[in-house]
């Protein structure tokens, strides 16, 4: 099957963007100026990513708030219309996290479900009937950075002002947006979901008001130093909400949801392993997929590792026995060579966050 694509694509390559398969789409992953330079340019000033990829699932009417409410683990009543939401979606078998998602609740009786790249199906399943897979009608730019609001303030006032976890629908020269105050970096901004055939007029207008082009690169190295999972990595088959220390995102009073029979279970026994934040001393960082060791004994595998450009060294998050707690000497066995690391807190850059999906 072809890879699909943004409406923005013809927009990235005239900017010389390197192309990539990501879940199924054709994406940038960085441009001419290169990752490092373009999470700095987040870091300390403003970015605009094209995050297309992810889906979009409308879920409308009366029953929908209910239906979500035992699709998924967080609880809406804890939130409203006007608000966004992070929240999992379980394998009934073992609470494993087949999914990680935002919803945003955009009115009384309209919710946009924002599901990873290739889950949007897993999503559709678990809704059921009525449940639209809209991701083709729009495109969204997630518009991140210290600067972000200022630099967008000129293009959309509304859009600038839509608060942290907000969700708001936002007119723009006529184009109906909808637009929330989510990111997956660490750092303050936006998301909009544009109607495709206007992204590139909106493209364009970010992109003159200072906003640097962002690609997935980077998007990838802003959210490992803000310690924010991936799926696919933190979280997974065989990965929990309670391994991965995103307990907060099960509501057990709410009532039943997929998934809550073994996640319980899970809690009444506790967990075997727990995903910790590794810092290592000099450039190489670890890598997916490397066995961490305490006294040559292994202890647990890193899930995704790399260079931190703000920090200068190498950073990991690893999944490891629940007695390897914060302030631990480790080994991480790089292919042979090992690398000295320690068990460290989280985030490793900025103020903690609820998570937001990748």
């Amino acid at each position: 099957m072809p890879a699909r694509t943004s409406p923005l694509d013809r927009a990235h390559r005239a900017l010389g963007a390197r192309m990539v398969a990501f879940g199924g789409w054709d994406m940038p992953l960085a441009y001419p100026a290169g990752t490092l330079a373009e999470h700095r340019a987040c870091r300390a000033g403003a970015v605009a990513f094209d995050v297309s990829h992810l889906g979009t699932v409308r879920l409308r009417g009366p029953g929908a708030r209910d239906r979500l409410q035992r699709a998924f683990t967080n609880d809406l009543d804890k939130i409203g219309p006007g608000r966004a939401q992070y929240t999992h979606l379980l394998d009934e078998a073992d609470a494993s996290v087949l999914d990680d998602l935002i919803v945003w609740w955009a009115e009384e009786d309209r919710f946009d479900v924002m599901p990873n790249a290739s889950n949007t199906g897993r999503v559709l399943d678990a809704l059921g009937p009525g449940a639209q897979d809209v991701t083709a009608e729009r495109a969204v730019l997630a518009l991140q950075g210290p600067h972000a609001r200022r630099r967008l303030h000129p293009i959309s006032a509304e859009a600038a002002a839509v608060g942290r976890f907000r969700v708001a629908v936002v007119k723009w020269r006529d184009a109906e947006c909808l637009v929330a105050g989510t990111g997956y970096t660490g750092e303050d901004g936006v998301e909009v979901a544009v109607p495709a055939d206007r992204a590139q007029e909106l493209w364009s207008a970010v992109l003159d008001g200072g906003f640097e082009p962002a690609g997935l690169g980077a998007r990838d190295t802003l959210r490992l130093e803000a310690a924010l999972p991936l799926h696919g990595h933190e979280l997974g088959p065989g990965i929990t909400p309670l391994q991965a220390g995103l307990g907060w995102v099960v509501s057990w009073s709410k009532g039943p949801f997929r998934g809550r029979e073994p996640l319980a279970a899970e809690r009444e026994r506790g967990v075997a392993r727990r995903l910790r934040a590794l810092a290592v001393p000099g450039r190489r960082p670890p890598r997916e997929g490397q066995a961490v060791l305490v006294d040559g004994e292994p202890v647990g595998t890193v899930t995704s590792g790399n260079f931190s450009p703000v920090l200068g060294h190498g950073i990991a998050l690893a999944l490891l026995v629940t007695e390897v707690g914060e302030g631990t000497e480790v080994i991480v066995d790089a292919r042979g060579t090992e690398l000295a690391a320690r068990v460290v807190p989280t985030p490793f850059v900025g103020a903690s966050e609820p998570a937001a999906v990748g």
